[in-house]
């Protein structure tokens, strides 16, 4: 999906003799969109004014703290040391809020690390204070269909003296439809939401899905891409099936630790949900210490954020929260849901709330973000500042890699932890039947042909802009680091860095709470959940396992997870060739009965022209290192950070 406001604004020349233009939210494609319309001009909306940090002396501590033999190796910051050492200045603050107010903005709030400033106000009085129009704009869906997107015309601008102090301006694109993938057909999304299947209500005449893998298949008639049979999809594992194919063991389960969860919907009854998860899936009944709900930034009187998901569950938090507790149901859930008129900025506040902390010290030492933004949604700069904050207090971010192939503003900054996707097969007993890069190519069978609508997968590829860390070097083959940019090849950042099951066919079954028509909890339900938003959890959980004992964080890991790259601390996810059994390269999806078409899922297939990504033996740009392969993951981690 083109995503609403594709293109950050770049520090430039004054457009009048008191402004300068600074990174904000304009998209260069809208000039060639048909014009949907102006937001309506008493629309609140909220804008956050970045202001800019010391970034280059706080990415040299982060590094220092963040590497294994270095001095200052794990001595972080906390959050107020951060800001007086490497913040912006309370006196820039002021005077940015100052302005803000003389535009007839109103609430404007410095945020509590300074990393910001915020003022709300209608679109009118946000249009002249930055000198932009705010409009909706058709934009094509790759897949046919079109969505409505938000963005200003043109770059914002401030005033010249204060420009210098400003890394960005976000807030002015608006909600965008979250789409959701059915068994019916794949669909591209613009963030990784997530990837549910409802289970039937009423048993078929045949099997629909499978308890294991390959439990129940299904001849192709025709054959498709040369393959005469294909496995059910798994009606969704449960806690025990991928425990077992990650080797999670009851000797550390996340103990003392704490993983804050981001989101920007809150879920109905979660410790109720969390309770009945656990009592299902026969796991300890969590603690009424170990869940807490809280909210972060500001409410927005006329918000329509959420308005997409009004005719659909959305269980993206609860599936978070059961992820991380399968792997580790001895650690304590923070639960952070961000507010605002912007899904992004909600997103973002959730994650820098956990960073300042109560001041001493962050909320939580990881952070699971089961969310992308797309680039140029966002300035970059934005959200690698606090990626940075982040790594020099200690604070591991866990960024999911996407529900579609290429990379994102989230995923690709060097001090985010990348989590890609596989399709993994769990057998009867338990045992690790295949894992493979999550490509899927989708073909529908309508009046006996087969019709191929392209591939779903997750995210990742090479960065244009980042260049390559020090800790990818070495591990990275040139083949996946080495892109041309402009007359020359860069060697740059490659992701994603670590990689766990994200394949709606190879799902987990998790539980959500009904919501009655009364606004009361209802009945418990069930649904077979997926997407990069299930792997980083899943990811966070076991780094909660690893870290239990210790006296301090991993903080930043992606130094110590390529430490580690080759070793059995991982599962090398390898592509499927045509030695692989076919059950085991493909998925038969039943017509569900509303009209729509069977279909087929190929694994594993590799179209790198398209995806820019390709599965191979050791680091790849679907799976980074690979999988984590349980006790040796633990033992891996805790010998690399001594």
């Amino acid at each position: 999906m083109l995503a609403a406001g594709a293109l950050l604004g770049v520090p430039g020349t004054a457009q009048a003799a008191a402004t300068t233009t600074v990174p904000g939210t304009a998209s260069p494609a809208v000039h060639t969109m048909p014009l949907a319309g102006a937001v309506p001009s008493a629309r609140d909306m909220t804008v956050q004014v970045w202001l800019k940090p010391d970034l280059a002396g706080a990415a040299a501590f982060a590094d220092a703290v963040a590497t294994p033999g270095s001095a200052e190796f794990h001595h972080y910051l906390g959050p107020d040391a951060y800001t007086a050492r490497f913040g912006p200045s309370a006196a820039h603050a002021r005077a940015v809020a100052a302005w803000l107010s003389t535009k007839g903005l109103t609430r404007v709030h410095i945020s509590d690390g300074r990393d910001y400033v915020s003022a709300t106000g209608p679109a009118s009085t946000v249009q002249s204070a930055f000198r932009v129009r705010i409009n909706r704009y058709r934009a094509q869906e790759p897949l046919g269909g079109t969505t409505l997107i938000q963005s200003n015309d043109r770059d914002v601008s401030v005033p010249a003296p204060l420009a210098p102090d400003v890394l960005g301006v976000t807030g002015m694109s608006g909600a965008r439809p979250d789409t959701t993938r059915t068994a019916a057909a794949p669909q591209t999304q613009s963030r990784p939401r997530t990837l549910a299947r409802a289970q039937a209500t009423a048993a078929p005449k045949a099997p629909a899905c499978s308890g294991y893998w390959a439990q129940h298949t299904h001849p192709l008639h025709p054959a498709y891409q040369g393959l005469s049979t294909a496995s059910l999809p798994v009606c969704g594992y449960s806690a025990r099936q991928i425990r077992a194919a990650y080797g999670a063991t009851w000797t550390d389960t996340g103990k003392g630790q704490t993983v804050a969860l981001t989101e920007d919907e809150a879920p109905t009854a979660m410790f109720r949900t969390l309770t009945e998860y656990a009592r299902t899936n026969h796991l300890p009944a969590p603690k009424p210490s170990q869940f807490r709900e809280v909210r972060a930034g500001t409410s927005c009187g006329t918000s329509t954020r959420g308005a997409a998901q009004a005719t659909a569950v959305d269980d993206e938090a609860e599936m978070d929260s059961e992820a991380v507790y399968a792997m580790a149901p001895g650690a304590d859930q923070l639960m952070v849901v961000g507010g605002g008129c912007d899904e992004d900025q909600a997103l973002l506040d959730a994650a820098l709330s956990v960073l300042t902390g109560d001041g001493k010290r962050p909320s939580a030492s990881i952070v699971s973000n089961s969310w992308q933004i797309p680039l140029g949604m966002v300035p970059a700069k934005t959200v690698h500042a606090i990626d940075v904050r982040a790594a020099a207090e200690g604070v591991g971010m866990y960024f999911s890699s996407g529900d579609t192939p290429g990379l994102t503003v989230t995923d690709s900054d060097p001090y985010a932890v990348a989590v890609g996707g596989t399709s993994l097969g769990i057998g009867a007993t338990d045992n690790r039947v295949f894992e493979t890069g999550w490509s899927s190519d989708y073909g529908s069978l309508e009046h006996g042909k087969w019709s191929d609508l392209g591939i779903s997968g997750g995210g990742g590829g090479t960065s244009l802009v980042d260049g390559q860390p020090a800790y990818q070097k070495g591990v990275v083959p040139p083949s996946m680091s080495r892109v041309r940019v402009g007359k020359r090849v860069a060697t740059d950042r490659a992701v994603p860095d670590i990689a766990a099951d994200a394949d709606l066919d190879t799902g987990l079954l998790t539980g959500y709470t009904e919501s009655g028509s009364d606004g009361k909890p209802g009945p418990y339900r069930t649904m077979v959940n997926a997407g990069t938003s299930l792997a980083c959890p899943l990811i966070a959980g076991l780094i909660a396992d690893a870290q239990q004992g210790r006296t301090t964080a991993f903080g930043f890991s992606d130094p110590l997870i390529y430490r580690l790259a080759g070793t059995r601390a991982y599962h090398d996810v390898l592509p499927v060739d045509s030695r692989t059994p076919q059950r085991n390269r493909a998925v038969y999806l039943a017509a569900d009965g509303s009209g729509g078409a069977p279909g087929v899922d190929v694994l594993g297939s590799q179209e790198r022209p398209s995806t820019e990504q390709v599965a191979a033996k050791g680091y790849d740009t679907m799976t980074g290192v690979g999988t984590p392969n349980g006790a040796a993951f633990i033992a891996g981690l805790r010998r690399a950070a001594p």
